[in-house]
């Protein structure tokens, strides 16, 4: 059972977005289409211990959410053209569902979700917090510690946010260009904080969920497509590729962590890093027909090139970096960027360096449930040579984090600076 458990778990991790899409698409509700879906996924752990699991897990699941949906409309007597159609759909389908499973389709599917989750009748927290939920498939416990939030908080929010797109009868479809500035700021963070999880999961045995970066990364890609002419998604998708393209230098054979200044840079995928270079330069492109300032996103690919193209971790232009950061922070200002900007003061002058950034650091508010704060002030104060309290910061940090291999991690460097 558990390893059917994992197998249920890892389908659901690929497939939520699309099913989901899919059935927004047939049944015009996002709450009752992720419940159909949550309800099929129950289904699955009944009958696949006995039944095996099928060639297309996805398709099954769909299928069986659809049935189900039938079921809620026949209980609803609510019997009208929309049921009649998903029956006659469901009646010319095999028992292996060869014809669930429209690709091209779902992929615009899953955009258009993403595009109603952004919908202007949610707040901007709502937005982003469904989306999380239904595309990322995010935990709301994930969503509340992107959030630096409380999880009752984050629950309340995505079914206040469903009840009210279900109430507006929000329509299906990607809304008209004229709708776009409503809407692609709450799009991007979205794709954002999904990548986030995946390069860095919260929660788990897992530091990458790769599944999770691809599927941010390709819907980066496609809103590109949509609106060639936005920078900052150009932005955001540069941003993207220059993270993905360490994937493969980032975890050991084992899975554990290796630190950015201890990575093969050999490993690194250079085809990677220049696509990420050529969305750079769009996004410039566009900022100067434009004839305005450089975004978040822009920023933030640009402070990522700084790493991407360095030869070595000596290299890296961290004066740069540093000046990056202090655009960074007049524009988007928040206390994760100012505790990197803090890590970037310290790599640009190892003399002083560091004790000015252990001042930036203890000046940091709204950091206090994350383990990145002591984690920082850890690292600092080892180069420092104040090891006694690095350790201590260590130690408290790996007491914070919920997922195991950033705990070894920070175990790890405890146990070397208390050695040292």
């Amino acid at each position: 059972m558990p390893d059917l458990q994992q197998t249920v778990d890892a389908v659901w991790r690929m497939e939520a977005a699309k099913i989901v899409a899919t059935l927004t698409r047939a049944v015009g509700d996002v709450g009752l289409a992720e419940d159909l879906a949550q309800e099929a996924l129950v289904d699955a752990l009944t009958q696949w211990p006995s039944s095996g699991v099928p060639r297309n897990a996805g398709a099954w699941l769909t299928t069986v959410a659809k049935r189900k949906a039938i079921d809620y409309w026949r209980r609803q007597e609510n019997l009208d053209a929309k049921y009649a159609a998903m029956a006659r759909e469901l009646e010319t389908q095999v028992c292996d569902f060869p014809d669930a499973w429209a690709p091209d389709h779902i992929d615009d599917d899953v955009l258009r979700l993403i595009f109603i989750s952004s919908h202007p009748v949610l707040s901007r927290e709502g937005q982003i917090a469904l989306t999380l939920r239904v595309i990322g498939g995010l935990t709301t416990d994930e969503i509340a510690r992107a959030f630096l939030t409380s999880t009752a908080t984050v629950a309340a929010r995505i079914t206040r946010s469903k009840k009210t797109l279900a109430a507006a009868n929000v329509p299906f479809e990607v809304p008209d260009r004229s709708e776009y500035p409503q809407r692609l700021s709450a799009v991007l963070s979205v794709i954002y904080l999904i990548y986030n999880e995946g390069y860095s999961a919260s929660v788990g045995h897992r530091w990458i969920r790769d599944e999770l970066c691809s599927e941010a990364l390709r819907l980066g890609r496609v809103l590109a497509a949509l609106v060639p002419d936005e920078a900052e998604v150009h932005g955001l998708v540069s941003l993207m590729e220059f993270q993905s393209s360490r994937f493969a230098a980032r975890t050991d054979a084992d899975g554990r962590p290796i630190l950015l200044e201890d990575q093969n840079r050999t490993k690194w995928d250079r085809a990677q890093i220049q696509r990420g270079v050529a969305a750079l330069e769009r996004a410039a492109n566009a900022l100067q027909r434009r004839g305005v300032g450089w975004g978040p996103y822009a920023l933030q690919a640009a402070l990522a090139e700084c790493h991407a193209v360095a030869p070595t971790a000596a290299d890296t232009d961290w004066k740069r970096i540093v000046l990056l950061y202090d655009g960074l922070r007049q524009i988007a200002p928040s206390p994760v960027v100012e505790l990197n900007r803090a890590v970037a003061v310290a790599m640009a002058d190892p003399v002083t360096g560091p004790a000015s950034a252990l001042e930036i650091v203890d000046d940091i508010d709204g950091l206090d449930a994350s383990y990145l704060l002591p984690s920082v002030r850890g690292e600092l104060l080892a180069r420092l040579g104040r090891d006694a309290e690095a350790a201590d910061e260590f130690d408290r940090a790996a007491s914070m984090t919920d997922n195991e291999r950033e705990r070894e991690v920070l175990q790890d460097k405890a146990a070397r600076v208390r050695a040292d």
